[in-house]
């Protein structure tokens, strides 16, 4: 699965690409903060089975800070966030909750056994996995939503990626390594702080790096601007 490293490096892309104003070492630690929380679910694995990939890895608690964040900034009269860290806070909170939401939850949806993407409201497993593509003989197909038509009963049922629920799925991290190994092994238990474990996500971490060492060289935003303007 991705590591906390890979995660990491992916948001830094995207702070870069979107803290227009806001850029600074400030504003990615926040980012980075932000991101890493869903890792927090690890430790509740220990008293609850099945939280690892479910209390922190889910589309409705972020959804919910969107709107709590929306309404803050945009519909209410005085903005309780930009009256205690300003404009900037707002920016750098946005750029968090994408962050969070792309670079980790996302990321996780499509590998191993997905995140439950809809707790606490309903408790099931869904990993992004499919293909897109355009065939010259069957058109546009894609096989992310499977729909399948029972012709007795004409009714539809529909597959988005399933893999379970809390009860039968278990990821396994370094604070549960072995989550599905025999209770009476005896074999060492193998905890693994993974760094990167495919050729692609060494590659985030590395392009993630390299574009806020790139900036840095560069300057700041301000700096340039006024450079420019001179």
């Amino acid at each position: 699965m991705p590591s906390t490293v890979v995660h990491a490096g992916f948001a830094l892309l995207l702070a870069a690409a979107l803290l227009k104003g806001s850029y600074g070492r400030r504003a990615l630690a926040v980012v980075l903060v932000v991101m890493a929380i869903p890792e927090a679910d690890t430790l509740l694995g220990l008293v609850m089975p099945g939280a690892h990939r479910t209390v922190g890895h889910n589309f409705v608690l972020p959804a919910a800070a969107g709107l709590l964040l929306y309404y803050d900034t945009r519909i209410r009269d005085a903005s309780l966030l930009r009256e205690w860290v300003d404009d900037w806070g707002v920016r750098v909170a946005w750029v968090a909750l994408f962050a969070h939401l792309f670079a980790h939850v996302f990321l996780d949806w499509a590998h191993l056994d997905g995140v439950n993407a809809l707790w606490p409201l309903h408790d099931e497993f869904f990993r992004l996995e499919g293909e897109l593509y355009v065939s010259s003989r069957e058109g546009l197909v894609q096989t992310f939503v499977d729909i399948q038509l029972d012709e007795e009963t004409g009714q539809r049922s529909v597959d988005a990626g399933s893999t379970g629920t809390t009860e039968t799925v278990h990821v396994n991290n370094p604070v549960e390594p072995d989550g599905r190994r025999d209770p009476g092994s005896t074999e060492p238990v193998d905890r693994r702080f993974p760094l990167a474990e495919a050729g692609w996500q060494l590659y985030l971490v590395v392009a993630g790096v390299f574009v806020v060492a790139a900036r840095a060289l560069q300057g700041d935003d301000a700096s340039l601007s006024e450079k420019t303007e001179v």
